[in-house]
């Protein structure tokens, strides 16, 4: 996996990465910091691939398990620690799953599966910070 970052300096403190596969992702900085909140700050993209990779590993596994789910968004809240580095101390994530007639237990398998096995993301950020976890399971139509 590559990543390539470029400093925008015309824009302050905005930086352009451009990923191995050919995609570009925008991040800035806060104006106290010289950016111009013109794209997420670089801590909430790591964020945002943590959710994303979780995300993307209960989808597969509710599939795989031949489970019709239909929906699935994660609500990530997440603590810093208050000096340099301000690594990520403690993280919740919070699954709403939709499908129909999706067994709670095979949602909760599924959240348990993609945090201890499968999730690089939140397998390095489970090094600095206490991950936790909640479900919700509703009714497709409902």
């Amino acid at each position: 996996m590559e990543c390539t970052i470029h400093w925008v300096p015309e824009t302050g403190m905005s930086m352009l990465a451009e990923t191995g596969s050919g995609h570009l992702l925008s991040m800035d900085g806060a104006p106290e910091g010289g950016g111009r909140n013109l794209a997420p700050r670089p801590m909430e993209t790591l964020l945002a691939g943590a959710g994303g990779c979780t995300a993307y590993d209960v989808v597969l596994i509710l599939q795989r398990g031949r489970h019709e789910v239909s929906g699935c968004t994660v609500s990530l809240k997440a603590e810093r620690a208050p000096v340099d580095p301000k690594v990520f101390t403690k993280l919740h994530m919070h699954f709403v799953v939709t499908g129909k007639q999706l067994p709670e237990a095979a949602v909760a398998r599924a959240v348990t599966l993609s945090h201890e096995k499968y999730c690089s993301a939140t397998a390095m950020l489970g090094r600095t910070a206490e991950i936790s976890t909640s479900i919700e399971v509703r009714e497709a139509g409902a």
